[in-house]
């Protein structure tokens, strides 16, 4: 690392360096890494001081191993008339968030750190700096403006440790650290990769009986959230259906490939395009409709999940209804492959996908509200603003409760650790079910002072009184009232009797009963509840040149309570054209080195505008008992199904069947080449 006064003189620096390398065996994917004789990435893997999440595997390149394990496997494929084998890959790729990372670090004399980031998780910064380098959290100040785009791929903690070793080199001075889009790319955690295999087992009446998986996930040369994803992955492993007989071993493998992190979907977008591909094989196969398949197999209230937790409506919300909704949304019944000309086809395909959160179990969040002089509140609380409109369903929330316009709300968009109660992190769809109880909780609070104070005052029981428009009034007679102005920030009588002192609403929450997964059968509660995602594509295809089009893609969730009707379905939106471009075109090249070859956007292309098809979106609304007004998480369902959905599409389209991603016209042709010369 070089340290200089200007970004240039930093740069000349680093040009006069030169390194002399070693090279070593290169472990350049999943299923190498797997194998008994293959180089190890890391030979003392025994010996390190490991994070929780990480189970490591002396002499392997497992960096954690999660199984699964209900029923009787063996039986449940003895019960089956029809058995489908298959296998399935695809490379890494990267979050191409607008803004790469970035942070700033000082030293002050009195050993306090400011650390400035662009993070989805300034709390564990604040952690892994103090865990390192022995200094006292209270000296730790971390702030975190407006993030431009995170998907998961800001919550690891990189930078910021290097700009404080950087800036203790200098004496403490600020040092500010920003990857280029090339580093981005590569020396920062990236997208995670999969090689997969799938064996179900069903009835000739078309009920699953048994599912086997192997999940090979590419974590890169080191152990970050990869290992997290990996597990969330093995234990939703069959996706939304009821499964008797199930094993999954999903591990997480080192490879020499950049290392990789948190995505969003958070490892189920890429189990579902394995899970849903093999689904609509098997559909075809037993020669049945794969949608009605899938109606047939839905997981329901009084099944199991694969980890073992009973399914109820609260906790699952409405699958049937997902599907049915869809069939109807895409016209299904007027069919799946349609020819409109000499060359082109128009083709339809589904998928069915369901996603927990996979916290840990002392997973939680805190919040504060203040009162100004003028009645209108502040919120105070941890949760990082990523575009997601976190912050505005919050304000809507204390809104609804006491019955305030939004512009009597106030929330700050930059987080501060040293003054914002902590939040576990802005991840995991969990921000709205997380901070916005502990805000709740908060805005329970300070309504039960204005009422204690306001009952003092008007001389009536609590109960008689309500709160709206910055009064509390006697519900019997909304003209006896109080202004929240006049009570907010104290009241002293005329004698100087203290009513009250100034209110301050304190609220925080934590989840209830998530635990951790057994080692052997991965029996626990990973998160709260699952939320359900029916989708599909449809494409104009070419059947000569193999190109497509996208026309359009549909989602239809189970988002519980929709509270932000608009942000909702725009954050659905957001997430499905991130799960097409992932599909048609992002992928990593390596050369045989493990090199990433295409490490800039001139070679690593994302969907731009112009090539988006129509995006429909529609909610069904099972509350959840236990979020705030029954909402379920949304912001990462969108990505869920849509690689799974075109490659559906698209095996119906070419009349091939697609097992790798991305899909182009190339990797078209060449399946289908593959399939009508089976000896090439």
């Amino acid at each position: 690392m070089v340290i200089a006064d200007s970004e240039s003189a930093a740069q000349r620096a680093v040009f006069s360096i030169h390194v002399t390398y070693k090279e070593i065996p290169v472990v350049n994917s999943p299923i190498q890494a797997y194998q008994n004789n293959a180089p190890l990435v890391h030979e003392r893997l025994g010996e390190y001081r490991i994070i929780e999440e990480a189970k490591p595997e002396p002499n392997t390149n497992i960096a954690t191993r999660t199984k699964v394990r209900k029923g009787d496997i063996k039986n449940g494929f003895n019960q089956s008339d029809v058995i489908v084998e298959e296998s399935f890959s695809f490379s890494q790729s990267d979050h191409a968030a607008m803004e790469t990372r970035c942070t700033k670090v000082e030293i002050k004399s009195n050993g306090v750190v400011l650390v400035t980031s662009t993070s989805q998780a300034p709390f564990e910064i604040r952690k892994q700096l103090s865990e390192a380098f022995g200094i006292d959290e209270g000296n730790i100040h971390v702030s975190v403006p407006l993030v431009g785009g995170a998907y998961g791929g800001k919550t690891m903690v990189q930078l910021e440790i290097l700009s404080y070793i950087a800036s203790k080199a200098v004496g403490g001075r600020k040092v500010k650290l920003r990857n280029s889009r090339e580093e981005d790319f590569i020396t920062s955690p990236v997208h995670i990769g999969l090689q997969a295999k799938v064996k179900l087992g069903c009835t000739k009446e078309g009920i699953l009986k048994s599912a086997e998986f192997l999940f090979l996930f590419d974590g890169g040369a080191y152990a970050d959230r990869a290992v997290v994803v990996s597990k969330a992955a093995g234990l939703d492993c069959t996706g939304p259906y009821s499964i008797e007989h199930v094993e999954c071993d999903s591990l997480c493998m080192y490879t020499n490939h950049p290392y990789a992190t948190a995505f969003r979907g958070f490892g189920h977008s890429e189990y579902t395009f394995v899970v849903e591909r093999t689904i609509d094989i098997m559909a075809n196969k037993l020669g049945m409709c794969p949608l009605e398949f899938r109606l047939k197999n839905a997981i329901k209230p009084g099944d199991m999940t694969p980890t073992q937790v009973p399914v109820t409506r609260s906790n699952m919300g409405n699958p049937k209804q997902c599907l049915e909704r869809l069939k109807k949304l895409i016209n299904w019944n007027k069919g799946q492959y349609i020819q409109i000309s000499d060359r082109k086809v128009r083709a339809k395909g589904i998928a069915f996908a369901w996603k927990n959160s996979t916290t840990p179990p002392d997973a939680g969040a805190g919040a504060v509200i203040t009162f100004n002089e003028n009645g209108s509140v502040n919120i105070h609380c941890g949760a990082v603003e990523i575009g997601t409109g976190t912050k505005t369903v919050l304000a809507q929330m204390v809104a609804e409760k006491m019955q305030l316009k939004m512009e009597d709300i106030h929330i700050k968009m930059e987080v501060d650790t040293q003054v914002a109660p902590k939040h576990w992190k802005t991840a995991a769809s969990r921000t709205t079910y997380l901070v916005g109880n502990a805000v709740l909780a908060a805005t329970e609070d300070i309504i039960s002072q204005l009422k204690k104070s306001a009952s003092i005052l008007l001389g009536y029981p609590i109960e008689s009184l309500e709160i709206a428009n910055k009064q509390v009034y006697v519900k019997e007679s909304p003209g006896l009232s109080i202004e929240i102005a006049h009570i907010a920030l104290g009241y002293v009588s005329s004698n100087g009797q203290v009513i009250n002192k100034q209110i301050i609403g304190r609220g925080a929450y934590t989840f209830e009963g998530i635990t951790e997964p057994d080692k052997e059968t991965g029996k626990g509660k990973p998160g709260p509840e699952w939320g359900i995602a029916a989708q599909a594509v449809e494409v104009e295809f070419d059947t000569q040149d193999y190109t497509y089009k996208l026309i359009r893609a549909f989602s239809v969730i189970d988002a519980g309570k929709v509270l932000n009707l608009k942000g909702a379905e725009t954050q659905i939106m957001g997430a499905m054209s991130m799960g097409l471009s992932f599909a048609t075109r992002e992928a990593f090249t390596y050369d045989k080195k493990g090199k990433v070859l295409n490490n800039q956007f001139r070679s690593y292309k994302v969907t731009h505008y112009g090539q988006q098809p129509e995006y429909k979106v529609e909610f069904i609304e099972t509350p959840h008992d236990d979020s705030p007004f029954g909402s379920r998480a949304l912001g990462e369902h969108g990505i869920l199904g849509m690689p799974a959905a075109l490659a559906n599409c698209l095996s119906v389209a070419a009349q091939v069947s697609l097992h790798q991603l991305p899909i182009t016209p190339e990797l078209i042709w060449r399946t289908k080449l593959k399939k009508e010369n089976p000896l090439l």
